[in-house]
């Protein structure tokens, strides 16, 4: 299996649905950069772009596009991203770049959600790659304490600090078996900004990278 192959295959394949005049959020991770690398092929449909993270941010402006703030275009018309996990009831799991609270904001925010990923991240149940929680620093071991309770390991992503100026708590062995009741819980304890399940809101589209081509999964 070429991984970065998969990648690039599922980012061209999402390069169909940016149409005319376009309202575009972009997230943040390796099948994104593969996205970014390409976009300008259709740079002629795409009306405003904004963007998850200042690192995605950085990328977009060296490619040659202007980043406009979410508050100045309304609602996207469409938001890529990739994730760390996903399922085929399009439930997600997000967040190992540490972008994970602007990327529910852009998809909490946007009318359609398409995530790339290559093969290896397709999972029956969330939970096998470590759940992230971006948390407000006073907090971290009130949280730990209460993600313990929930039956997590939670570990603090050392020398980390988001684009929002939190910290992430990464939680081990969580298995997700009710992802949008988790992802309410998980959101309600004192503290936390918002945890890497994507679950409310999930993806409308799954473009799963194949060494031959892309499996197109549609939300219906």
């Amino acid at each position: 299996m070429n991984q970065n192959q998969e990648k690039q295959n599922a980012a061209l394949a999402a390069l169909d649905y940016i149409q005319y005049e376009c309202i575009l959020g972009v997230g943040s991770g390796s099948t994104v950069m593969s996205l970014i690398q390409n976009l300008k092929k259709v740079k002629h449909n795409i009306k405003a772009l904004v963007s998850s993270s200042e690192d995605t941010t950085d990328k977009l402006k060296h490619a040659g596009f202007v980043v406009d703030e979410l508050s100045n275009v309304g609602s996207p018309d469409l938001y890529i991203d990739g994730a760390d996990e996903v399922t085929r009831n399009f439930y997600m799991t997000k967040g190992g770049g540490g972008a994970l609270t602007r990327e529910k904001i852009l998809t909490a925010a946007s009318r359609k959600i398409i995530c790339i990923v290559d093969s290896s991240k397709i999972v029956d149940v969330l939970g096998k790659y470590p759940l992230p929680i971006e948390v407000i620093p006073m907090a971290k071991s009130y949280i730990s304490r209460e993600i313990i309770r929930l039956g997590g390991q939670p570990e603090l992503r050392h020398n980390f600090v988001t684009d929002n100026g939190n910290f992430i708590l990464d939680v081990h062995n969580l298995t997700i078996v009710d992802p949008p009741g988790l992802e309410k819980q998980i959101n309600n304890i004192a503290g936390v900004v918002t945890n890497g399940i994507f679950a409310i809101k999930p993806a409308d589209v799954v473009l799963i990278g194949q060494s031959n081509g892309v499996l197109t999964l549609e939300n219906r």
